[in-house]
Formats: C-alpha cells, sequence, structure tokens
C-alpha cells in the first residue's frame, strides 16, 4: 500500500485557522473584487500551497490514500467526483470541483442520499469518425451544459493521446492516428463544453500510449516523431480552443516525468504555445510535488497531507522560490474567476438527460462506419425477421471502463433497438441469448469501485449455438445479423489472444451462421461494438456487410438500428487504420516495451510497479503514415468509410500553381450520385516532394463534412493551404521547414485518391524555430523509407 507521511496536527490546524481567519475581514483583498496579484499576496504560505495541492477523493465506501478528514463543501457538492480544490473563504476564493469524464459524467456514487445519472456519449473515437467538428461541438456544448446542472467545474477531458498501437486499453477515450484529426476534434469539443461555462482539462499530455507501466515507464522518442505526431494535436487544440487547464500525463519521456518536465511545461505550453490556463497532474500522477510546482504543474492531484509538507520545508529550505508558487498560485486563481462556483450558479441537479440522449443517439449513428457491404446487404427493410446471434445483443457496450467510463441510468441494448425499430426478431434464439447471459453474470463475483476501476471483470464466453439451431433459424428468418463486442480500459491494456483476435467460438459462430444462411441466399451482417481496433481480414470474406458502432453510448441499440433501417445514412470514416493482421502494425515490435529487471517495488493500492521503457522506433511512421508508405495494404485504411449512396469528388481547383507570399485556396465538388440522400466527407491530403528529409507518402492537412445531400445536388468545400501545413520537423535546425519544390494535393483516403492537382513551392522556407528541448539521451535506431 501506498506510505503516508504523517504530519504534525499543529500544521494541519495551522492551515485550518490561518484560512478561516476573519479579522479585518473588510480590509482583506476578495477574488474577483481586488486584482489576482493583491489576493495572492494577501494570502499566507499555507494557504498558497492548499491551492496547489488537491483536497483528495470523497468516494464513502471506497477509502483513498490520505482520506480521513470530515468532506469539504466541494467535496459534498458532488459526491464521488474525482477531486476537489482548496477553498478560502475569507479571500472569496470558492473549491473546485473536477470531475470525469471525456465521454460523460461519471461519478462513484457511494452514497445513497444523491446518485447522479448522466448522458453516455459516444466514445471519442466514434466521434472523431464522424470527422464533422460541428456535430462535435454540439456534443461538447450539451455535455458542458449537463455538467454545470451538476454543480462540477471541470471536466476531466477530451482524451487526446494517439492511437499508437492497436492494443492500448484507453484507445477508445482518444480519437486517432493522426494529429490533425485528434487536434481538431479536441478543439470543437474543448470549445463546445466551455461555451456552456464549463472548464476541460485535455488529457494526457503527453505520450501516454499504453496502460502497462503507466506510472513508471520511460517513453524513448525522437524530437521529430515528438514534434509532428505526439504534441502537434495538443498543439492545434491550445491554439484553436484555449482549454482551462491540461492534465500532464503519468509516464516518463526521455527521461523526466511530464508532471515534472519544465521543458514540457513551460517551455512548449506556456512559452512557445502561449498556453494561457493551469497544468494538473493525473491522480496520484509523478513522485516529487516540488519538482512539479517548479515544472510549472500548478495542481497536484488528488492531493495528499504530506505533499503541502514537503513543499512548505522545500520553501524554508530554499528549495523552492516562492515567486514559482506565487506563480502556479496566480494561474489557478485566473481559471476560478471563470468557473461555475465562483459566478454563483445554482445547479439544478436536473440536466435535460432525455434531449441529451437523442442527441447522443443522433451522434453515435451519423459517426458510424460502414466498412463491408456486398449486394447492399443493409439496410435492412423494416419488418423483416432477423435471426440475432452473439452475447452482444443482450449486453451492448456504451463505453470503455475505468474513468473513462459514465454513470449511466441504462442502456439500449442492440436487440431492443432493433425490436423497438419494427423488426421481427427470432424469439427462441432471443430467450436462449438472454437466458444464457442472465446466468453467468449471477455467477460473476461481487466487485469493489475500486477493482471494477483498475481491472475489467472478465467477459462472459461467447454461447455456443448448434448447427441444429443455426438452421431452425434460419428456416424463419430472411436475414442473419451477429453482434461482437469487445471493452477494455485503464489499468491493462488488450491482448492479441482473444481480444485483437476473435475468440474460437465467435469465428465458429460466424463460419456456422454464414454457411447455413448462404446456402439458403440469406445475407449475413455482423455489427462491431468495440473500443479499439480488432482483426477482421480472418472472417470478413464470409459476411455479407460489416457496421462498426464502436461504443456508441447510452443509446447505442436503437442508434445501430437508425443505421441498419436506413433512417440514418452512414457517413463516418475511419479516424485509425485497420491492419490486415496484429504484426503489419510496426509498433508491435516494441509495445508495450520491456520491464527493467530488478526494479519491481509497491506501487499505488497494492499494485506492484517496475521500471519500464518503451522506445519509439516507428519514429513518424504511425498508422496510415507507414501502411502508405511502406505499400502494406490494410484491412481498411484510415479515412475509409462506405455510404448507402454513392458520391463524385471533381473540380479540384488550386488559387495559383506558385505558394510564393500567400496561401493556396483549395475548393473541390462533392456530388451525390447515388438514389438516397448522405452525407460525405472530403479528406486533403499532401505528399511532398522527394528531399533530404525523410518524409511519409502523404499526410493528413485538413478536412471537411458536407451538409445533407440530395440525390444529384453538390457542394463545393473550401480549404486553406498555408506553408506551415507544408513544413517538416528538421531536428538538426530545431525547427519546422517547408522544403522547395513540388507538392500533390489529394483527396480520397490514405490508400486510394481519386483527385489530385500539383503546386510549386520555389524555395525553402523556416516556418518556426522551437527550443531544443526533451531531446533523448540514447540514439534511436528510426525507422525510414
Amino acid at each position: 500500500m501506498l506510505k503516508i507521511n504523517l504530519i504534525p496536527i499543529s500544521l494541519l490546524l495551522g492551515l485550518s485557522l490561518s484560512m478561516y481567519d476573519s479579522t479585518a475581514q473588510s480590509t482583506i483583498p476578495q477574488l474577483g473584487k481586488n486584482p489576482v496579484s493583491e489576493v495572492v499576496k494577501a494570502m499566507t504560505l499555507e494557504e498558497k500551497i492548499h491551492i496547489v495541492i488537491g483536497q483528495g477523493m470523497y468516494v464513502p465506501g471506497m477509502p483513498m490514500p490520505g482520506s480521513g478528514l470530515p468532506p469539504t463543501e466541494a467535496q459534498k457538492r458532488v459526491t464521488g467526483a474525482a477531486g476537489t480544490t482548496g477553498a478560502i473563504p475569507r479571500l472569496n476564493i470558492p473549491g473546485l470541483v473536477v470531475c470525469d469524464g471525456p465521454a460523460g459524467i461519471h461519478a462513484f456514487n457511494g452514497g445513497k442520499s444523491r446518485l447522479y445519472y448522466a448522458t453516455a456519449w459516444p466514445i471519442g473515437t466514434l466521434l472523431a469518425s464522424s470527422w464533422d467538428t460541428a456535430l462535435v461541438r454540439k456534443v461538447g456544448v450539451a455535455l458542458g451544459a449537463e455538467a454545470k446542472e451538476f454543480g462540477i467545474d471541470v471536466l476531466l477531458g477530451p482524451g487526446m493521446n494517439i492511437h499508437r498501437n492497436p492494443l492500448g486499453a484507453r484507445n477508445f477515450e482518444y480519437y486517432s492516428e493522426d494529429p490533425v484529426i485528434t487536434g481538431r476534434i479536441a478543439a470543437a469539443m474543448i470549445n463546445g463544453i466551455q461555451q456552456a461555462g464549463v472548464g476541460t482539462s485535455a488529457k494526457h499530455f503527453f505520450a501516454n500510449n499504453q496502460e502497462t507501466n503507466r506510472n513508471s515507464v520511460n517513453t524513448i522518442i525522437s524530437e521529430r516523431a515528438m514534434r509532428e505526431i505526439y504534441l502537434k494535436g495538443w498543439q492545434i487544440a491550445v491554439k484553436e480552443s484555449n482549454p482551462w487547464t491540461i492534465m500532464s500525463s503519468y509516464n516518463l519521456v526521455n527521461g523526466p516525468y511530464t508532471s515534472e518536465n519544465p521543458e514540457l511545461l513551460r517551455t512548449i505550453l506556456k512559452d512557445e504555445w502561449g498556453f494561457k490556463g493551469f497544468v494538473m497532474t493525473d491522480w496520484f500522477g509523478g513522485k516529487n510535488a516540488v519538482a512539479q510546482q517548479i515544472a510549472g504543474n500548478h495542481l497536484v492531484m488528488p492531493g495528499l497531507p504530506n505533499q503541502k509538507k514537503d513543499i512548505l520545508d522545500a520553501i524554508k529550505n530554499k528549495q523552492l522560490d516562492e515567486a514559482i508558487l506565487d506563480k502556479n498560485v496566480t494561474d489557478i486563481l485566473n481559471i476560478i474567476l471563470k468557473t461555475p462556483v465562483f459566478k454563483g450558479y445554482k445547479f439544478s441537479d436536473n440536466p435535460p438527460l432525455t434531449e441529451n440522449a437523442q442527441l447522443s443517439r443522433q451522434a453515435a449513428a451519423e459517426s458510424m462506419v460502414l466498412l463491408k457491404n456486398k449486394g447492399n446487404a443493409l439496410p435492412i427493410a423494416v419488418g423483416s425477421n432477423l435471426a440475432v446471434f452473439g452475447n452482444n445483443q443482450i449486453d451492448l457496450v456504451a463505453g470503455g471502463t475505468g474513468s473513462g467510463d459514465v454513470t449511466k441510468m441504462y442502456t439500449v441494448p442492440i436487440a431492443d433497438g432493433l425490436f423497438k425499430a419494427g423488426y421481427q426478431l427470432n424469439a427462441q434464439l432471443y430467450r436462449a441469448y438472454a437466458q444464457y447471459m442472465q446466468s453467468e453474470k449471477a455467477k460473476q463475483p461481487k466487485r469493489s469501485s475500486l477493482a471494477d476501476l483498475m481491472s475489467p471483470i472478465v467477459p462472459i464466453a461467447e454461447m455456443s449455438v448448434s448447427l441444429d439451431a443455426i438452421k431452425k433459424a434460419a428456416a424463419t428468418s430472411s436475414i442473419a445479423l451477429i453482434a461482437i463486442g469487445r471493452n477494455a480500459g485503464e489499468g491493462n491494456d488488450r491482448k492479441e489472444k482473444d481480444d485483437y483476435y476473435l475468440t474460437e467460438k465467435e469465428l465458429k459462430l460466424i463460419t456456422d451462421v454464414s454457411s447455413v444462411f448462404h446456402q439458403q441466399n440469406k445475407k449475413v451482417v455482423v455489427t462491431l461494438n468495440i473500443g479499439g481496433v480488432i482483426d477482421v481480414a480472418q472472417w470478413r470474406d464470409k459476411v455479407d456487410a460489416i457496421l462498426l458502432a464502436w461504443q456508441p453510448g447510452l443509446e447505442g441499440g436503437n442508434a445501430i438500428a437508425d443505421v441498419i433501417t436506413g433512417k440514418v445514412n452512414p457517413s463516418g470514416k475511419l479516424a485509425t487504420t485497420f491492419p490486415a493482421k496484429y504484426s503489419d502494425d510496426y509498433s508491435a515490435k516494441n509495445f508495450p516495451g520491456r520491464e527493467i529487471p530488478g526494479s519491481e517495488k509497491p506501487g499505488l493500492f497494492g499494485q506492484k510497479q517496475v521500471d519500464a521503457e518503451v522506445i519509439y522506433e516507428e519514429g513518424i511512421y504511425v498508422g496510415y503514415r507507414y501502411f502508405s508508405s511502406f505499400n502494406l495494404p490494410s484491412a481498411y485504411p484510415f479515412g475509409y468509410g462506405l455510404s448507402y449512396t454513392t458520391f463524385q469528388i471533381s473540380d479540384l481547383t488550386l488559387s495559383q500553381k506558385t505558394m510564393e507570399d500567400n496561401p493556396i485556396q483549395v475548393s473541390v465538388r462533392i456530388t451525390n450520385t447515388g438514389k438516397v440522400a448522405g452525407k460525405e466527407v472530403a479528406e486533403l491530403y499532401i505528399t511532398a516532394p522527394k528531399t533530404n528529409l525523410d518524409k511519409p507518402a502523404l499526410e493528413l492537412k485538413a478536412f471537411a463534412k458536407t451538409k445533407l445531400l440530395q440525390p444529384g445536388e453538390s457542394q463545393t468545400l473550401n480549404f486553406t493551404l498555408t506553408a506551415s501545413d507544408l513544413s517538416s520537423f528538421n531536428t538538426t535546425e530545431s525547427a519546422f521547414v517547408a522544403e522547395a519544390g513540388n507538392y500533390t494535393v489529394r483527396f480520397g483516403h490514405a490508400e486510394q485518391t481519386s483527385v489530385s492537382a500539383s503546386f510549386n513551392l520555389p524555395k525553402t522556407l523556416t516556418i518556426e524555430k522551437v527550443n531544443k528541448v526533451i531531446v533523448p539521451k540514447q540514439t534511436i535506431n528510426e525507422l525510414k523509407r
């Protein structure tokens, strides 16, 4: 267990007395009435420390390290919230409530007097698959307004880490393998939430791409890969949305913990990007609260008593300059001024959950990706007789586990959604699955909230279905639907066997159902209710249609039914690559890295912790950058997605053939050439000239989505390309450089472009000089073309 150093009760009493001393109240500066600098000047040293160390987690029935004191006003405001900050009433400084999470509000609901039921929104990966920033912003506004009505000041999200490897357990929280998608979708979400008057804490900053040894792994990464892939999305989000806060990650990067690295938090985040908010640690992240203060990690969460003493001692011993503490407190107070609690907002505990559920349903349906549709198997006529197979039809996975889970009142299973949509379900088959799932769930042991958070329960094995039962179902059904589900989350990365790859029972089910139904000229559809990429190559040729629903939130069954009926025409595109096999992903060679022998030590909550390292040898060749550059076919490429209609991309025009002093304006026309209304995404890729600097075959630079186009209707989409969009990071020069030569603009997806046009950059341009920081301490054998 975590060892807590006890501190004298006199120190705790001293903090308490100094905070609530009412002497000469009328002459004491008040936050909001006096300049922040005067408020900080009026604070005692203990009060300043009280602001930069969180007040712990208050979860009834779930004791946390350092707990034991009665709950504060902020903790009582939202019981079970992830954390709170310290209040100083004499200075008019309230305590903030911060709460998970990225796909909806997660409170532990430990108390009986007040329960929270929130909207479970589509997971980050599904929202990114919409390629629709307007839709994502709309979701953000609703999520922020909901949080505000529950008394929450800051939501701990969105998640912004890159999908480096398919087995990353928290990929569901994150948007994409590409930094442009990540940055622009995150900015839309942040702008939406903060428009509602609630703050965000974009997380986890940065290169936190695995759960294995997440608190101790040293991510070794080149400066170029860091700048172009793993920091780029953050830079876009900071500049386009200015999040109130950012959460530093657990891991180390090229040596130091991210939360203890001033090169990251001060030099890059503040100085280079102009970030105006404050940084908080991930919960129990890092090791040294003093080093975190020096680095520019303003708020230490969830906060432990010994951390207050450490900072106090460091200032008294001249190891920490109080001016640094003053700056960190100032940045926090400037954000507190924006919060609902400071503005006296009277929250209702009654957000519009019914309306939000319908928006969640809409966003999920519009973001789903149609991977295959042989012979127009989809949509299926309402009223058809369906034979629905698979445990997942009963047990929808609305979202992932851990802090990314949502405290939801209900979920709509796939079978329920199909039935309500007007389909006739094979009753005997449905009863068999319902009874099986009920029986198997009854066998599962009761678990604590902490166990659920850190180690998801083993999934129920797929029910075996005999050939005779399949034949009986086929005799009375016009089509088969097989529901495949996956879940993962905080604490443990996924596995290849029986997770990335389907289980033997799942493969047998697909084989048997396809064989029987195809013998009767009946089609087979598969739905994928998953949080991360899985193998499809082994079985996709056996089925007629595949609908990728990802994890669609609490209305998932209804949203899936909306697409299957044709009520919604699928318009999602993959924001992450589906490899033909796991080993095709170059990062598979070193994911999740290696443990350092002899370094085992006790970690949080009784878990072991070992020192570890992972070397990003793929460099910039992450996801489609690797597959397209090395001519390695994927199962389904980045940017791919089908529709119930067809589209033509045409009339690509560039405003000029040479980029001189002005940006190039790009326009492209998209026409619905099919028979039903639909939306299409325009994905703008750039192919750079071959120079001395190694570059991918193509890179996404911009994207946009059309309105709903009726058959025969067209829409022209416009883009602006600047010299910055052409630049790559030159490590020797510590600069982003756009190299002279011919560039090609392409539209399509990562493995197939339909239209292209070229222009010339006549001379090499240095776009931005940056600081040479976070330099790896060893040579990396990076992949090159």
